[in-house]
């Protein structure tokens, strides 16, 4: 048992859900402690946006095919690391997806019909990572295309769940969940001494786990299309679009991405969606320290090499 309470609190952060949980000596402490993390999270909000037009994001994408612009290290560095990850996934992660025209894929009940193939590989012509041009010394960033928009969309997240995590255990507690959306990130034990377990979700009944993990110490991402898909000729397309064709990918319903980084968790999550199960696999078998769970759309489960399911 560890002595002490769990203090916890759920607000909306960076548009989404956000959940803190501490395990903290009082009340008092664990609040300070909270109140510290979501000043981190907002901070980091305020550098990644693109609702706000004073954010670096969106000086970076006004100035596409002009000039480049001069960053925080901390954005550069997030770039970069969302860079490698892009060459890493075949560009099947893409930060500059962020031009793809939204009008194209409403994923609402109107949708009956797909666009044609032309007018999705238009629409995704301006995506290509290839296309970001860092500057170390400089720490600028251009893009070059006119047009060109880079989002953290799928990185954002967890990188803010990861740096929540590090201000809280820099204020001195001991274990604690951040949970950024689905993104978690947990070190320590529960207040019980047990580790941190998560369920992930039955595709088809998303209030009952499909199966149990132990995420102690870990950091956990899912990428599902159970929550937000359309079904043409009875098929199911779900909201994540392939960089390279502009269409929806099918084939995988969820896939739960597990390593010591809540970012790297997050931006490994959708690519492997695009990807699919094998090549999914195969690229996650590779990596050292990353493990992975995939449900495909005929609910078949597949695991990679090091990890132990619970059902």
């Amino acid at each position: 048992m560890v002595q002490g309470v769990s203090v916890n609190r759920i607000l909306k952060l960076m548009g989404n859900r956000f959940e803190f949980t501490v395990i903290a000596e009082d009340d008092t402490i664990g609040n300070e402690a909270i109140d510290l993390a979501v000043d981190e999270v907002r901070r980091i909000e305020n550098l990644l946006t693109t609702f706000k037009n004073s954010s670096e994001t969106n000086q970076v994408n006004e100035h596409a095919g002009i000039s480049a612009i001069k960053v925080s290290s901390e954005v550069f560095s997030l770039i970069e690391r969302s860079l490698k990850i892009s060459a890493l996934t075949d560009g099947a992660f893409d930060i500059s997806y962020g031009s793809i025209d939204k009008s194209l894929w409403n994923f609402d009940v109107n949708m009956k019909t797909l666009p044609s193939a032309d007018l999705a590989k238009e629409s995704v012509g301006l995506i290509d990572y290839k296309n970001i041009v860092l500057d170390k010394v400089k720490s600028t960033v251009f893009l070059k295309n006119k047009g060109m928009r880079i989002g953290f969309g799928g990185i954002g997240k967890g990188y803010a769940a990861d740096m929540a995590k590090k201000v809280l255990q820099n204020f001195g507690i001991k274990a604690g969940i951040v949970n950024a959306a689905g993104d978690l990130v947990t070190w320590g034990k529960q207040l019980s001494g047990d580790e941190w377990t998560v369920g992930i979700a039955d595709p088809d009944q998303t209030s009952r786990p499909f199966s149990a993990l132990n995420i102690s110490n870990m950091a956990i991402a899912t990428s599902g299309n159970y929550e937000k898909f359309v079904m043409i000729d009875g098929r199911r397309y779900s909201h994540t679009i392939d960089p390279k064709t502009g269409f929806p990918v099918s084939g995988i319903k969820s896939v739960s991405v597990l390593c010591p980084s809540a970012e790297l968790a997050d931006a490994l999550a959708t690519p492997i969606v695009v990807m699919g199960v094998e090549v999914g696999l195969n690229l996650i078998n590779q990596m050292q320290h990353v493990a992975c769970v995939l449900i495909d759309d005929q609910d078949r489960m597949y695991t990679s090499k090091n990890i132990n399911v619970k059902h």
